[in-house]
């Protein structure tokens, strides 16, 4: 069982610290621990109980309606929220819920409604890849394990597959290719995913080598099969220099193809690339670039 400060629970669950605190001393709506210095100790109970009252809250339910109801009762009006979930970020505190109880069931039905509702596209960039970025914070915090993270990567891993396979991809004037890799030792593929996807969408090939590919292996691969661009990603923990460094190695092998970077990692990027290197931030600066090729 996990612990958290108050701080851990405004990272979790948007809901401010302050408000946190009104809401336990006003309508007791959880009940921390001290340790012995006096600081609020929060379980992995309290952080459910707060994700779904602030699910709740922001569907019309009043708090001090809310500080009346038993935990069966918060979870069976949230069952009933969960059938038809409108806002994005009830779809991403949904599926948070599901990941902290490993509920496959749950998880693929909510996920399966996001893409009904908003399409698979805009469910990858207004849902999954923000709550890609809450695994991180629940990670970092200890709200999940390894395991669990790896169970809620599979099932989104699943769905950006059978996408990609249902693009139908064919030679055109105006498509260009795209060789997709992971730095050595860079293991997390869903933002790589999602760049194929994206790519295949829009009538583009793709070159997909996967995960961690020795940099010394692209120009072998260049010289049998040739493309337009190089597209990689960071998530992995990784300083700005050595993003920089690698940056300045693709840069030597290839100095005059374009090469984008994506991944959370880019937005630590503080000193200037290679003028061939394209940092995106973000998976709207990926869609805005791969919309205005020429």
């Amino acid at each position: 069982m996990a612990n958290y400060s108050i701080k851990d629970l405004e990272r979790l669950t948007g809901i401010k610290a302050h408000t946190i605190r009104i809401w336990e001393k006003r309508y007791g709506l959880i009940e921390p621990e001290r340790t012995s210095t006096n600081i609020r100790a929060y379980c992995d109970a309290e952080l459910k109980k707060l994700l779904n009252i602030s699910i709740l809250n922001k569907n019309g339910f009043k708090i001090s309606k809310l500080a009346g109801l038993s935990s069966q009762e918060i979870a069976a009006s949230i069952n009933k929220l969960s059938d038809q979930p409108s806002d994005t970020e009830s779809f991403i505190e949904n599926l948070s819920i599901a990941l902290i109880d490993i509920d496959e069931h749950k998880f693929e039905k909510i996920l399966t409604r996001a893409i009904i509702q908003f399409g698979f596209e805009d469910t990858l960039v207004r849902i999954i890849m923000p709550f890609l970025v809450r695994i991180g914070v629940m990670w970092q915090t200890g709200a999940i394990n390894p395991a669990q993270e790896h169970f809620v990567s599979h099932l989104i891993r699943q769905k950006i597959m059978v996408a990609i396979d249902s693009q139908i991809t064919g030679e055109s004037p105006s498509s260009k290719t795209f060789t997709l890799f992971l730095p050595e030792g860079e293991l997390h593929e869903l933002s790589l995913l999602f760049a194929n996807y994206l790519l295949s969408k829009r009538g583009h090939q793709v070159i997909y080598l996967g995960q961690t590919v020795p940099i010394s292996d692209l120009p072998e691969i260049e010289r049998i099969k040739p493309s337009d661009y190089f597209l990689t990603s960071f998530v992995t923990s990784i300083n700005s220099c050595e993003i920089i460094d690698y940056t300045k190695q693709l840069h030597a092998l290839f100095p005059t193809k374009k090469i984008f970077i994506i991944g959370s990692q880019t937005q630590q990027i503080t000193d200037s690339v290679p003028e061939n290197v394209f940092p995106l931030n973000t998976p709207e600066d990926l869609i805005q670039t791969l919309n205005q090729l020429p």
